[in-house]
C-alpha cells in the first residue's frame, strides 16, 4: 500500500514525501481510511509505530478538502507532556508548511511571555490546536478559548495522560466541545480507566490494536544482577571507552536519581544533560538540542523521554532502575534500534526488582542475557542464570 491510495490531496503527499515518509506502516494503513470516513476510533498502538502521522495526515486532508471554508479552529489533540506537544506541533509545521494550514502548541513551563503568546493565539484562533490538558484548563478559566467550532478531538497517548491525572481535566474540556464531532483516542495500553474514558467521549468507535511490539531484533539486550550502592560505580565503568557512542540515554525512575546519575557523571568528566520535571521548559528543550547536535552525549531522564520523544541514532539505552512496568521497558528499549539500524540495551537489576524484571522477559517472550559484573563487583543476588546465543555478540558489542 502507499500514500497515494490512501490521500487524495497533491500538496499533501508532495508533503509527505518532503517529510521524507514512505510506505505507510499498519497503524497508518488501518487508520487513514477511517478517519477519512470520520469514524470515531479507539486505537492501541505504541510509540514507533507512526501513530502521529496515522491521525496528523487524514486530518490534515480533511481540512484541505472538507473544512477549508470554516476559519475558527477545527482540531484539538490533547497530549501528557510540552514535549510531546512540541513534537507534534513540529511536525505539523513540516507537513503544513505548503498547506496554509497554521497549528498551536499550548503547554505549561516557561515565562509570562510564553502565557501571554499562548493567549494571544488562542484568542485569535487557529487551525490545530496541540494542547496538554492543565494548560489549556488554565487558558479556558480565563474565558477567551473557544472550543465550540471544534471539528475533531484528538487524545494521543491517553494512558500516559490518566496516569498524571488529567481524567478530569479531560472531562472538562470534553464538556466545551461540540457534541458532534469526530473523536480519536490513541494509547500504548488498554486499562480499565482507558476503557471507562473512551465509553464516556466516544461514539461507536471503529477499534484499532497494533500489539505491543517486542524490543527491535536489531537490539542487543543484557542486564547486570547489582546493589543500589554499586549501580553508579558499574553505570561509569560500562560508559567508560564509549567515545564512539554519540547518543546514550539512562533511564532512571526518580527525579532524584536523575540529578544525582548527572551530578557524579559530569564530575569523572563525561558530557552530560538531564530531563526532569524541575526544569524550566526553555532548558528542557536547550539539552535535547545540545543532545541531537551532539554538544552532549549523554541524557539523563525519567520515562519522559521514553515515549513521544523522536531522538534518531541512539545506540545505547541504560535502565538504571527496572521500569515499573513492563511495557515501559518495551517503550524506553525503543528508542534504541530504530529504522532497521542497530543498538544495545542494558538494565541494571537490584535484589528488589528481580521479579519486575521477569515480568518484563515474559512480556516480550525471551530471557534477557544476565551478564557478570566487572572484576572485584561482584555480589550474592541470586538469578535464575542463562546462556545465550547473543552473549559472544554482545560482550563484543558492548567492548567497542
Amino acid at each position: 500500500m502507499t500514500f497515494e491510495s490512501l490521500l487524495s490531496d497533491p500538496e499533501l503527499l508532495d508533503a509527505i514525501g518532503y517529510m521524507g515518509f514512505k510506505n505507510p506502516t499498519p497503524i497508518q494503513e488501518q487508520a487513514i481510511p477511517l478517519i477519512l470516513d470520520h469514524n470515531d476510533i479507539i486505537a492501541c498502538a505504541q510509540t514507533g509505530t507512526g501513530k502521529t502521522a496515522a491521525f496528523l495526515l487524514p486530518t490534515l486532508e480533511l481540512i484541505r478538502n472538507e473544512y477549508a471554508h470554516d476559519e475558527s479552529t477545527k482540531v484539538l489533540v490533547l497530549v501528557p507532556t510540552r514535549e510531546l506537544a512540541l513534537q507534534i506541533d513540529q511536525q505539523l509545521e513540516g507537513l503544513s508548511y505548503t498547506l496554509n494550514i497554521s497549528s498551536l502548541a499550548v503547554y505549561g513551563g516557561g515565562d509570562g511571555a510564553n502565557w501571554d503568546q499562548q493567549k494571544k493565539a488562542l484568542s485569535k484562533g487557529a487551525d490545530i490546536i496541540v494542547a496538554t490538558p492543565g494548560r489549556l484548563i488554565a487558558h479556558i478559566n480565563m474565558g477567551y478559548v473557544k472550543l465550540d467550532t471544534i471539528k475533531s478531538l484528538i487524545l494521543d497517548e491517553a494512558d500516559r495522560m490518566l496516569d498524571m491525572g488529567f481524567f478530569e481535566d479531560i472531562k472538562n474540556i470534553v464538556k466545551k466541545l461540540p457534541k458532534k464531532r469526530q473523536t480519536l483516542l490513541f494509547s500504548a495500553t488498554m486499562p480499565e480507566n482507558i476503557r471507562k474514558l473512551s465509553n464516556t467521549i466516544l461514539h461507536q468507535p471503529k477499534q484499532i490494536n497494533i500489539s505491543l511490539s517486542k524490543p527491535a531484533e536489531g537490539v542487543l539486550q543484557a542486564a547486570y544482577l547489582v546493589h543500589d550502592q554499586q549501580k553508579i560505580e558499574l553505570l561509569t565503568k560500562l560508559l567508560q571507552g564509549k567515545e564512539n557512542y554519540k547518543k546514550i540515554i539512562i533511564f532512571s525512575s526518580t527525579k532524584k536519581n536523575v540529578l544525582e546519575i548527572a551530578s557524579r557523571l559530569k564530575k569523572v568528566g563525561f558530557k552530560v544533560g538531564y530531563i526532569s520535571s524541575d526544569l524550566e521548559q526553555n532548558v528542557r528543550e536547550q539539552v535535547l538540542l545540545d543532545f541531537r547536535s551532539q554538544k552532549i552525549h549523554i541524557i539523563v531522564a525519567t520515562d519522559v523521554l521514553a515515549r513521544g520523544i523522536d531522538i534518531k541514532e541512539i545506540q545505547l539505552v541504560i535502565n538504571y532502575d527496572v521500569p515499573r512496568d513492563a511495557e515501559d521497558y518495551v517503550h524506553r528499549v525503543g528508542r534504541t534500534a530504530r529504522a532497521d539500524t542497530t543498538g544495545v540495551s542494558i538494565t541494571l537489576i537490584n535484589e528488589k526488582d528481580i521479579h519486575a524484571f521477569m515480568k518484563i522477559e515474559s512480556l516480550i517472550g525471551s530471557e534477557i542475557y544476565k551478564i557478570d559484573l566487572p572484576m572485584g563487583m561482584e555480589n550474592n543476588i541470586i538469578f535464575k542464570k542463562q546462556k545465550s546465543d547473543n552473549q559472544h555478540k554482545f560482550r563484543k558489542t558492548i567492548k567497542k
